[in-house]
């Protein structure tokens, strides 16, 4: 989703069709635009915003608007080609519970291999994040990872332990994960390929 807070896009030739924009009026402050992926798009906007200034705040984003329609079409197109069972939120819960199980036990392993501290460890159900760190530490993982392979799980837990080094993804950090996980490469592209399938697997 972009806001209007942030800086927009430079204009290009593609001519967004205004008339199939679905427009949600609220409280809020700010203009925002999102394509679901379904391809809907939804302009979220201030009760006195006026359609004009809509119309020119969708033309400016319209670089945007245009990768993220392409990218809506293409999943749709995958999904077609290649569907995926979806996961009920009862398989959701299951798979959170277990990581809640199994996760904590590899970060701590790790953390000691890594050389770091750590906080609160969080497990979430999301689409596109297979885990995050906070700048205090507290670490994030996606329920999903209990469906890739313990060596997945594994990488995505160092990579995210390596963040409390390295808040970025500079050489710096590429170094400290491979220095506990040398065949990181090869881990990244799974999760680049296999990994999808299963990002497409969540529902809602």
């Amino acid at each position: 989703m972009i806001k209007s807070t942030r800086s927009t896009a430079a204009r290009s030739s593609f001519e967004p069709d205004l008339s199939s924009i679905r427009i949600i009026r609220s409280s809020r402050r700010t203009l925002s635009l999102q394509v679901r992926p379904d391809g809907q798009v939804i302009v979220r906007a201030p009760h006195h915003v006026t359609l004009q200034e809509i119309s020119s705040f969708v033309r400016k984003n319209s670089s945007w608007l245009q990768k993220h329609l392409e990218k809506a079409e293409k999943e749709k197109e995958l999904n077609a080609a290649s569907p995926v069972q979806p996961l009920t939120m009862e398989d959701i819960q299951k798979l959170a519970d277990e990581a809640l199980r199994v996760i904590p036990g590899r970060v701590a392993h790790y953390a000691s291999l890594v050389g770091v501290t750590y906080g609160r460890i969080t497990v979430r159900n999301q689409k596109t994040r297979w885990g995050s760190c906070s700048s205090k530490g507290n670490l994030n993982f996606n329920c999903l990872l209990m469906l890739a392979p313990p060596e997945i799980l594994d990488y995505v837990v160092v990579h995210e332990l390596c963040h409390r080094k390295q808040m970025n993804h500079s050489p710096k950090f590429w170094a400290e994960v491979a220095a506990v996980i040398p065949d990181y490469k090869t881990r990244e592209k799974w999760l680049k390929t296999e990994g999808t399938r299963i990002m497409r697997r969540m529902t809602g």
